[in-house]
């Protein structure tokens, strides 16, 4: 079985998330987006403490499909330094995972194995 993750990247704006969401789920790199419309950071910047209103995208993938993410979120993305940090799923419900599956075509690389 692939090993599944969410994906966590936050974005300036909601339009900015709504956009990266159903661009992702359309190119067939994530299965899910969950937009959180506005949370608060925190963050040193250039020296600089930081405190901006943001929105977060939670992104449902696989492991094998996460470079290909990284690379287009990084060539969507405002920010000079997107946030993109994988969290692999130890155990999840198998229907979901299954349903995942049908949505994200594998890479070359897992169909291979």
């Amino acid at each position: 079985m692939r090993e599944a993750g969410v994906v966590l990247c936050t974005t300036d704006t909601l339009e900015q998330a709504e956009t990266l969401a159903g661009r992702l789920v359309q190119e067939g790199l994530a299965a899910c987006v969950n937009v959180i419309p506005t949370l608060t950071s925190f963050y040193i910047w250039r020296e600089k403490l930081r405190r901006d209103s943001e929105s977060l995208l939670v992104i449902k993938t696989f492991r094998d499909v996460f470079p290909r993410l990284a690379e287009r979120l990084r060539d969507l993305h405002p920010y000079e330094v997107p946030e993109i940090i994988f969290l692999g799923v130890r155990d999840g419900a198998r229907d979901y995972l299954a349903w995942m599956d049908g949505q994200i075509p594998a890479s070359d690389a897992d169909r291979e194995s």
